[in-house]
């Protein structure tokens, strides 16, 4: 089965994709209640790549045209999600489909699950110092999804790397929110960044794409 969910997620764009036990993190999903994730023992995850090329127009800031770029990634990350588990659901089995981009909690910056834990799990990155996921391909320049299952599945193997010596993303932070480790990365300044990227740039959604744009392992 694992081979076959696989295969339709590539089928239809998203380019990454792993599998991951669950248990440990059901008391972490911050907006899912633990009865309804009751039973649900593996999460697949998908991911698809940004646009480099539209990224390369973030010069000081988030632009319009990543604005659209980002939110068309986000909608075929959600269209995989619900096709990969109506599939899943005909097999018997049940799926639980996470939004790529539903802010439950704007000032906390929180969504029903860190898509971002999810990943790591599953083999498809690790923690970078702009505390985003980096894919060992497409560095930070990837959204990520999540479906939840209770179909029994291999799971894959945490990665083990790092991002070296590379420190691109603290060089280019307009805020100096990053350092050399991300558990020093300083929430609060960023989100204020975006804020005023929301507002200034009139791109009305808490983007920057700056750390993301030079992220390349």
């Amino acid at each position: 089965m694992y081979d076959e969910l696989k295969n339709i997620v590539l089928a239809s764009g998203p380019s990454a994709f792993g599998v991951c036990a669950i248990e440990e993190l059901r008391p972490h999903f911050d907006a899912l209640p633990m009865d309804q994730t009751e039973g649900l023992s593996h999460a697949i995850s998908i991911g698809a790549p940004v646009s480099g090329a539209v990224l390369k127009g973030c010069i000081i800031g988030p632009t319009r045209h990543y604005l659209h770029n980002y939110r068309m990634t986000n909608w075929t990350l959600d269209l995989t999600a619900a096709k990969l588990s109506m599939t899943i659901q005909n097999k018997g089995f049940a799926a639980l489909p996470i939004p790529a981009s539903q802010i439950v909690d704007w000032e906390k910056q929180t969504a029903h699950l860190s898509h971002k834990m999810v990943a790591i799990r599953a083999g498809m990155g690790w923690i970078g110092r702009n505390n985003l996921l980096v894919h060992p391909e497409y560095g930070s320049k990837i959204r990520l999804a999540t479906i939840l299952t209770d179909m029994p599945l291999e799971a894959d193997r945490p990665l083990e790397q790092d991002c070296g010596e590379c420190r691109k993303c603290v060089d280019i932070c307009p805020v100096k929110a990053i350092s050399d480790s991300h558990t020093d990365w300083n929430k609060v300044a960023c989100l204020e960044k975006l804020k005023y990227f929301a507002k200034v740039h009139n791109v009305g959604q808490y983007i920057c794409g700056l750390c993301v744009k030079v992220c390349q392992p």
